[in-house]
């Protein structure tokens, strides 16, 4: 018995150990996302920022298929995921000067504020939901830095091609 018991404490003890290394893990990822960055802003305080400032532009369709979209998260986490996504979506929508929410701009900002994992699932909704992937694939295969760098110019560059072929 005695024997039994040291056992049943060394695994209790690596139990231990390894479930606060996990839950330290994910308290120092948010601890890092509250720090300030060099324009003195942490990463939480624009996301916060970009959802106070779009609250506006969201419709009721566009709610529904974000709440659709972030349903696999599991519950614990989804709030979070959530005004992650979200913020990433209104950081979109007025770096395009929207006045609102449009669906196109809500897929472009899911496939951008979340990982590559989760683009199957995307893909697998949409096709559910009969809306075409082709305009949204150069999204897919790029990542958040790639999406980043340069992202008005390009945007600018698509608004005025856009308006040369309407005029011609």
């Amino acid at each position: 018995m005695s024997l039994l018991y040291e056992y049943f404490i060394i695994l209790w003890g690596f139990f231990l150990i390894g479930f606060l290394g996990i839950g330290g893990f994910f308290m120092f990822r948010k601890f890092l996302k509250q720090l300030p960055k060099q324009d003195g802003r942490s990463e939480m305080d624009w996301q916060r920022h970009y959802i106070e400032q779009t609250k506006h532009m969201w419709q009721e369709d566009e709610l529904e298929l974000l709440e659709e979209l972030v349903y696999p998260v599991p519950e614990l986490f989804r709030d979070v995921a959530r005004d992650t996504i979200a913020s990433k979506i209104g950081e979109i929508a007025l770096l395009k000067e929207s006045d609102m929410i449009t669906r196109d701009i809500l897929i472009e900002g899911y496939i951008i504020g979340t990982p590559k994992r989760d683009h199957k699932f995307l893909r697998k909704t949409l096709k559910e939901k009969n809306i075409d992937v082709t305009p949204f694939e150069e999204f897919f295969h790029q990542s958040r830095k790639e999406y980043n760098q340069g992202w008005e110019q390009k945007y600018k560059q698509q608004q005025n091609q856009k308006k040369k072929t309407s005029t011609n």
